[in-house]
């Protein structure tokens, strides 16, 4: 049996048993300071791609003058923010107790976490029309 064989059928079956574990077993298997971490670790990461993309924004606009910013770029920077609400702050906890909350919820237990993170985010900040739009469109898109 030939190498490439060998890896088609360990990387099938590493796909088929990666599966069976839904985003809401793996969230719930975590310790607090875990699920803090997480979190802490998807706002840093949203702060390092503004950051990131705001450098290379000004690097172009001073290659040439008549470069205006689109409109996409806001846009981007808004689903950014959707992920990190403002209201909880730093209490990283408060949304991880959320997300505890929200993938309680048999409903959920397929949705990502990171789409999770952003439903309770935006839920958390009183954009609930938004959450709930963003969560039905989640439930039925990842039906457990």
């Amino acid at each position: 049996m030939k190498i490439k064989h060998i890896f088609g059928i360990l990387f099938f079956f590493t796909c088929l048993f990666g599966q069976m574990r839904t985003p809401a077993t793996y969230w719930e298997s975590l310790g607090m300071k875990e699920k803090v971490a997480f979190i802490n670790g998807v706002y840093s990461a949203g702060a390092k791609l503004k950051f990131h993309h705001k450098q290379e924004v000004k690097k172009q606009f001073n290659q040439d003058p008549n470069w205006v910013e689109p409109y996409y770029i806001e846009r981007f920077y808004d689903i950014i923010d959707e992920h990190r609400s403002e209201e909880a702050g730093y209490q990283v906890d408060i949304i991880a107790k959320a997300m505890d909350a929200f993938y309680s919820n048999y409903d959920n237990t397929a949705i990502p976490l990171l789409e999770g993170l952003r439903i309770v985010s935006l839920a958390q900040d009183g954009q609930t029309e938004k959450a709930d739009i963003y969560l039905l469109k989640a439930q039925k898109r990842y039906k457990p």
